[in-house]
């Protein structure tokens, strides 16, 4: 009996594991994973406590071999080489891979970026599609190359992003979305043959890691891209805006795409929610939080922290989050 072609996984995030349970399942009747590269463990919570990233976390449960350099180096380029191992997979890693390593596996390296190439190459791609209003995104397998996400691409599974959706929940989709694509291609994947077509670098845009500051809430927005934002930056960065010197922050959110037209800002009511104008229609808060307080609904809230009808409340700009 031959022996099966080696995979190595590099990855961090959970956005990995529905392909990790995949290779390890259906997918071991085709190849063997024979190691997991992973961010070292980090120092994290109140504890500060070193703790595994979910990928190394489930190679150490799967007892599967876990390396976990602080970088990809010569030491990682030797042990692949060493082993004779077919081809290298990508996911949310988090390091740039140099040129030996890339080339270290017989059939070299292979990414699965979550979006729909040439749109949103970078570093937040799920969560700048629903900020940006798309209705679809999906995850791409494509070549490993210097230039980020600017490899060519083999492939594409096409995501639904509901209207309900936030980060998370299209991260679980796009997640998901990868099995289906690595079962079609794996078999081609493993012996080299995938047949890649270059990205149309007419329409390439980039989107760039998100900040804290993204949270602030810029009222001179569309009411619906507000609402886009919101339900990108769950659970992080989250929404807040500024009333006198207190910084709050929203939970659940709606639209009324027919409010009466008013200075962006402006409180338009005060009730079960609270309404605001903006550029186009009204975002209306179901949910408020003061610093050190719980999250709660607004009839509660403004019971013990009154905001008045006609406030203006203040705007803040970000940079843009696509180039």
């Amino acid at each position: 009996m031959s022996e099966l072609p080696k995979v190595v996984f590099f990855g961090s995030d959970a956005i990995c594991l529905p392909v990790l349970n995949f290779l390890v399942g259906a997918g071991a009747a085709q190849c063997e994973l024979c190691a997991v590269v992973s961010q070292p463990d980090r120092r994290q919570g109140r504890g500060k406590k070193l703790q595994p990233n979910p990928v190394a976390a489930w190679a150490a449960a799967q007892g599967i071999t876990l390396l976990q350099p602080e970088k990809p180096d010569s030491e990682l380029v030797e042990w692949i080489e060493s082993r004779a191992v077919a081809v290298a997979m990508v996911m949310a890693y988090g390091h740039f891979l140099p040129k030996r390593l890339r080339e270290a596996p017989i059939h070299g390296m292979v990414n699965f970026h979550g979006s729909i190439l040439p749109k949103y190459r970078g570093a937040s791609p799920v969560e700048t599609a629903i900020a940006m209003g798309e209705l679809e995104t999906g995850v791409c397998l494509m070549q490993v190359v210097k230039e980020m996400d600017a490899g060519a691409v083999a492939d594409v599974e096409v995501v639904r992003i509901e209207s309900s959706d936030t980060g998370p929940s299209v991260r679980a989709k796009v997640g998901e979305a990868v099995v289906p694509l690595i079962e079609r291609c794996l078999e081609a994947t493993l012996t080299g043959t995938l047949d890649f077509k270059p990205q149309d670098v007419a329409a390439v845009t980039h989107c760039r890691k998100l900040s804290k500051d993204d949270g602030a809430l810029d009222f001179r927005l569309p009411a619906q891209s507000i609402y886009d934002r919101l339900r990108a930056f769950t659970p992080w960065p989250g929404g807040y805006f500024d009333h006198v010197d207190t910084r709050i922050k929203v939970g659940e959110a709606s639209v009324d795409l027919d409010a009466v037209a008013l200075l962006p800002g402006t409180v338009i009511a005060v009730g079960d929610t609270l309404s605001v104008a903006t550029a186009a229609g009204a975002i209306c808060f179901h949910e408020l939080q003061r610093p050190g307080g719980r999250m709660l609904p607004v009839p509660d809230f403004v019971r013990g922290y009154p905001i008045a009808v006609g406030e203006v409340l203040p705007s803040v700009s970000s940079p843009p989050l696509v180039d």
